[in-house]
């Protein structure tokens, strides 16, 4: 059995299911409700947060919101892409619009290590990836395969089955535990969206004074998460 042959089993047996459907309903609800209101503010010219410049997040939110009209640009299509989703017909569309700036923004997260996102962006990512699987015979034929006709992969109403995938929804929520547990995985520091977050983290922290510095240095001196990040490594190796 090749590749294609395979993936048309598991789609087709995914389809075939009533409850991994309304799972898919859910999450083009769910991705909706996250881009329509930050989309709407970046429209409407509006500061997204209230992060002060100096926080890394801040730093390039501070950058973005001067761009002019990409700010917008960038809020219309969460807006597009969230509508989109929302319309049966056009999920599809919606999903491949929303996949890159949620992608962009998960990263982007990650990578400063924003409070605000770095849980939520990757469950955003995963929501969107599981969209697109579900309407993956839509456009599998841009793929190197052998593909049967896409009417031969459609369950019909009537072949739909109500037994409930156990195995599948503790996948998901092995994920969410995952994802809302990796940041005291992979970060040892965290920069937190205030000063004063910052400075609670330290009350647990063995290099506790490294840790004050480090708060400052993010805050109060405004230094990059990577120059900050490095002092108090040095430091706390010493």
């Amino acid at each position: 059995m090749n590749i294609s042959s395979k993936l048309d089993q598991i789609h087709l047996r995914a389809r075939k299911n009533k409850w991994l459907r309304y799972f898919a309903v859910f999450n083009r609800i769910a991705l909706a409700a996250g881009f329509i209101p930050s989309g709407l503010q970046k429209v409407l010219g509006e500061r997204f947060t209230v992060l002060a410049v100096n926080h890394p997040m801040g730093h390039f939110l501070e950058a973005f919101y001067h761009t002019g009209y990409y700010y917008t640009f960038v809020g219309a299509m969460q807006v597009v892409a969230a509508i989109l989703l929302l319309i049966p017909r056009t999920v599809t569309l919606g999903a491949f619009i929303y996949l890159p700036i949620i992608l962009n923004i998960c990263i982007l997260s990650l990578a400063v290590r924003f409070d605000g996102s770095q849980v939520t962006s990757p469950l955003m990512l995963c929501g969107v990836l599981y969209l697109l699987c579900w309407d993956y015979h839509k456009f599998k034929n841009i793929f190197p395969f052998n593909h049967l006709a896409v009417k031969e992969n459609l369950p019909g109403k009537n072949e739909l089955s109500n037994k409930f995938p156990f195995s599948f929804f503790a996948g998901v929520l092995m994920i969410i535990i995952i994802v809302g547990a990796h940041t005291s995985v992979l970060y040892k520091i965290l920069p937190r969206n205030t000063i004063s977050d910052c400075r609670k983290q330290c009350n647990v922290e063995k290099n506790s004074e490294e840790c004050f510095k480090f708060c400052d240095c993010i805050h109060n001196d405004g230094k990059s998460l990577e120059i900050c990040l490095s002092e108090y490594a040095n430091s706390s190796d010493k």
